[in-house]
């Protein structure tokens, strides 16, 4: 009883309620109502959260990017956007022609360029893309052969106000026989429309071209199909760029800032809202946000009560120093969403911490972008100090270091902006055969991994210690014969002897490269290992083809009058394993700069510090093979074959380039000598006064190549023994080694 008078007191309770509510608030609303519209006034409703007398507004996406004197409706720039690309929905497998890349499997992916017509004005940043094409793997001179087609006509500027515009692009393109709308074609551009909304307008149809844009909205970004790319400078450089500001081991991981930005401040129009509300961070400590509206012609005409105490806070900080020292960098959006503030944040190892909303990041389909940057959200400006305070070191210093990955793989200059953009459109032609998402994240990077010579992780020297791989117990020795055979007592004999003896030696190869043909089998010594010998063509590089016969990761690489002991090779290959992404061997030589000169230098002196071990007696991958012939530019290749030299120095330059660490020295003999050459074979290649010289020649030629010097110094090296210990040599391993 006392239960069901509870539910019936509370039923009561509910009805009156319900009825005040209804007189009291429901009748004086309509009543209020009433009146106010026979008055004519506006009726106001009751405020809730998002009022701007409560909170402070945050507002929505499409409002921040429209200046609010002309505003458009998300209808009316969807409409715009369809009228201006008519081919909004296309992916790879409705827009584009497969079958124009398929026609001699992955070696069909030729790209053409259009020839320039004249008075045709290209501008800098423009030549360097179509220089960066040209002087790739995959530029063809014949449209037939292409798969895909890159415009003469410069199109990275569409804004209309700028002296760089180029009119007419319209009515040129449809006048091309091989423009077919836009089918694989590939357009290049940087800015894209004018003031006052700056919209993504090129002023001409692409068709079902593929876009390679900066400041891409995701919106009309085409899964699979365009690729964003960022925003660069004029100055970028073409080739190699410099490295990350990041010290290896910095230790601790954050810098005397955690938060910086400094740059321009918008009064109006789109992009204003984000940089006019970042001087609410800047606290003057850890925390500097700085802004101008010192630029244009016009800007005391427009400047507000603040512009005058901002430009004087400005003038306060170096930019540089900010970026060198600051831990997380601000990149807000600016007229477009992209800005220069992203790449240089990159190469700073500041920490992009991105204000851009709705912006897809350059590489997308295949870059990890939650690894290296922090996405904050324009309308949640107030938030970001504090996001950027809950990072650990352990994050903070991963982040960092990804920075660098990142910078160095992919961003350090117009070439590699290029090619990765190629890289990313190759892998969807033959995606059977591409890169997965961890060769583009992972040390080298997407463009030194081929996926022709494989699509598995384990089959890379570099991915072995992520992996938890340990590389093969065998190897096979490929010995570089440019001497005829006249002799048992030539040094080749008794290298095969040597080699061959060893437990680790799977296979012996003789790359014969003498002018006469090679001798019959039982020419040679009887061995416990299979012994092949192919024809090199008599060209130097060949040493260094994927030859099918090479089955064991390790290739130990010899000259025929290299003199080494079994127990040496043995140590040396024990070396490698623990270093099998790197060049393992014994001759050592060094690069040095030349200030008088202004060139790099060679020697081969006998010092303690080196950057180059010799191919002539070697471990190293095989992979390096593939990369040599498919990676290296055919014009290096020839060099080195009509100089027949400096086939070495191109391979250290190579795995360098790849690593960023230099080779390993092993120990090595002291009795060395260079022996006289045998009756009736040739001179040694040091005999001949030019060689020296042309070497020299090749490291200039090859720095010029990669666009900076890969090599690295090192004064590292590896003995197998302590030579003057008190052990019994009986006892050691390398006994020969300390006799010696």
């Amino acid at each position: 009883m006392q239960a069901r008078k509870k539910y019936v007191l509370l039923g009561l309770c509910a009805c009156c309620w319900l009825v005040l509510f209804y007189w009291g608030g429901g009748v004086q609303l309509r009543l209020l109502r009433l009146l106010t519209r026979q008055r004519g006034e506006v009726v106001r409703p009751w405020p809730n959260w998002t009022d701007r007398a409560f909170l402070p507004r945050y507002a929505h996406l499409d409002e921040l990017q429209t200046d609010p004197g002309t505003a458009e409706s998300p209808r009316q720039r969807r409409q715009a956007w369809s009228a201006i690309y008519k081919d909004s929905r296309c992916r790879m497998e409705t827009c584009f022609d497969f079958s124009r890349c398929r026609r001699r499997g992955r070696e069909g992916f030729r790209v053409y360029i259009y020839p320039s017509e004249k008075n045709d004005h290209v501008s800098e940043s423009y030549r360097k893309i179509l220089t960066s094409i040209a002087e790739s793997r995959y530029y063809t001179s014949d449209p037939r052969e292409a798969c895909l087609f890159v415009l003469g006509i410069d199109t990275l500027d569409r804004d209309q106000l700028s002296g760089q515009f180029v009119p007419n692009v319209d009515e040129r393109i449809r006048g091309y026989p091989l423009w077919n709308d836009g089918r694989n074609h590939l357009i290049f551009n940087l800015y894209s429309g004018t003031w006052p909304n700056y919209t993504e307008d090129l002023g001409f149809n692409i068709g079902q071209a593929i876009l390679a844009k900066a400041s891409l909205n995701t919106e009309h970004f085409r899964p699979g199909f365009d690729v964003s790319i960022p925003l660069f400078s004029k100055d970028h450089p073409q080739k190699g760029g410099e490295r990350g500001w990041l010290v290896r081991n910095t230790i601790p991981p954050r810098r005397k800032y955690l938060l910086m930005f400094k740059g321009k401040r918008y009064l109006t129009g789109i992009g204003s809202d984000t940089r006019n509300a970042l001087h609410h961070i800047h606290n003057g400590k850890d925390i500097v946000s700085l802004t101008t509206c010192r630029h244009g012609k016009d800007w005391e005409k427009h400047k507000d009560a603040r512009c005058d105490h901002d430009n004087l806070e400005y003038e306060r900080f170096d930019y540089q120093e900010l970026l060198h020292n600051s831990t997380f960098c601000l990149v807000p959006r600016g007229r477009r969403l992209g800005s220069f503030r992203f790449l240089e944040s990159l190469q700073a190892a500041c920490i992009p911490v991105l204000l851009s909303n709705g912006w897809e990041l350059p590489f997308s389909d295949v870059i990890q972008w939650n690894q290296a940057v922090i996405e904050g959200d324009e309308r949640l400006l107030l938030q970001v100090p504090s996001t950027v305070r809950a990072v650990g070191n352990e994050r903070v210093l991963a982040l960092r270091q990804r920075t660098q990955m990142l910078w160095e793989a992919y961003f350090s200059s117009v070439d590699k902006i290029v090619l990765t953009t190629l890289e990313i459109i190759k892998d969807r032609v033959f995606s059977h055969i591409s890169r997965n998402k961890y060769m583009w994240n992972s040390l080298p990077g997407g463009l030194l991994v081929l996926p022709e010579y494989s699509t598995h992780l384990a089959h890379f020297p570099f991915y072995y210690l992520g992996l938890g791989v340990s590389p093969g117990q065998e190897f096979t020795a490929v010995i570089h014969a440019v001497s005829p055979l006249v002799s048992q007592s030539q040094p080749i004999m008794k290298l095969l002897q040597v080699v061959s003896k060893s437990k680790y030696c799977s296979q012996i190869i003789i790359l014969w490269n003498s002018e006469k043909p090679p001798p019959i089998r039982s020419k040679w010594p009887p061995m416990p290992v299979p012994l092949t010998v192919t024809d090199g063509r008599r060209k130097t590089t060949s040493r260094f083809l994927p030859h099918v016969a090479i089955e064991t990761e390790a290739v130990l690489s010899l000259d025929e009058d290299t003199v080494l002991l079994t127990s040496e090779v043995n140590f040396a290959f024990l070396v490698w394993r623990s270093f099998p992404e790197r060049i393992v061997g014994y001759p050592p030589r060094s690069h040095f700069w030349d200030p008088l000169k202004h060139a790099w230098g060679y020697t081969s002196k006998w010092t303690n510090d080196y950057s180059i071990v010799l191919t002539g007696a070697a471990f190293y991958h095989r992979y390096y093979h593939y990369l040599f012939s498919h990676y290296l530019p055919q014009s290096l290749r020839t060099l080195v074959d009509r100089s027949s030299n400096c086939e070495d120095i191109l391979m250290n330059f190579l795995v360098s380039a790849v690593t960023h660490l230099p080779p390993i020295k092993v120990a090595q003999r002291k009795q060395y000598k260079e022996l006289p050459s045998p009756q009736g074979t040739k001179s040694v290649p040091w005999a001949n006064p030019e060689h020296f010289s042309q070497r020299q020649e090749c490291v200039n030629t090859f720095a010029n190549w990669f666009g900076y010097m890969p090599l690295v110094h090192s004064q590292f090296r590896l003995d197998p023994v302590l030579f003057k210990d008190q052990v019994s040599v009986l006892r050691k391993k390398y006994k020969d080694l300390e006799r010696a």
